[in-house]
């Protein structure tokens, strides 16, 4: 039986890994068998560390918006809790990024937190002008469109609902209809 090498393939193989290990010292760089190995701890490493990445970012925010609330005489699970009530949905990065930047406007939603936790109102005309602002919206835009699909065999007929939900209902439908009557 003939001799078979590994050829291109080992070689290509090798290198694929000597170069992932570029810049590692010592023989981790220049060596293949060691080069491999720290390369396998390395990508397990990135991985761990890609999750745990979140997690300190998380507890960083965290850590700056209780900084801040402490300064106006509020603690920083009383403060979620004033949010959550007041119905606000601000994630932490924009709250900590407030926190570091604009103190006037952090301490603007800090009163809007106490005042929730002492139970007071909270104005909720901005989400009803938002509501009413859509309403309008869709009235000025539904009577106008009427939308028609047509494609090659079949024409049908559909009210538009609002702009984005209509462009898409057109594609996907004329999409299906094409392929269910042409494999009919």
């Amino acid at each position: 039986m003939t001799r078979v090498k590994g050829g291109t393939v080992s070689k290509d193989r090798r290198r694929k890994v000597l170069k992932q290990a570029k810049g590692y010292f010592g023989s981790k760089h220049r060596l293949y068998k060691s080069a491999q190995e720290q390369v396998m701890h390395s990508l397990r490493y990135a991985y761990r560390d890609r999750r745990q990445n979140k997690r300190n970012f998380r507890k960083l925010w965290i850590t700056r918006i209780n900084a801040a609330c402490r300064e106006f005489d509020i603690s920083y699970s009383k403060f979620i809790a004033g949010l959550s009530k007041a119905g606000i949905e601000i994630n932490r990065k924009m709250l900590a990024e407030l926190a570091v930047s604009d103190i006037k406007g952090f301490e603007a939603i800090v009163k809007i937190a106490k005042d929730a936790n002492d139970g007071k109102v909270v104005k909720k005309e901005t989400k009803a002008e938002a509501k009413v602002e859509d309403k309008v919206v869709e009235k000025k835009e539904t009577p106008a469109k009427k939308t028609t699909t047509t494609t090659k065999k079949a024409t049908t007929t559909k009210k538009a609902a609002p702009a984005k939900k209509a462009t898409t209902a057109k594609k996907t439908t004329t999409t299906k209809t094409t392929t269910k009557k042409s494999t009919k």
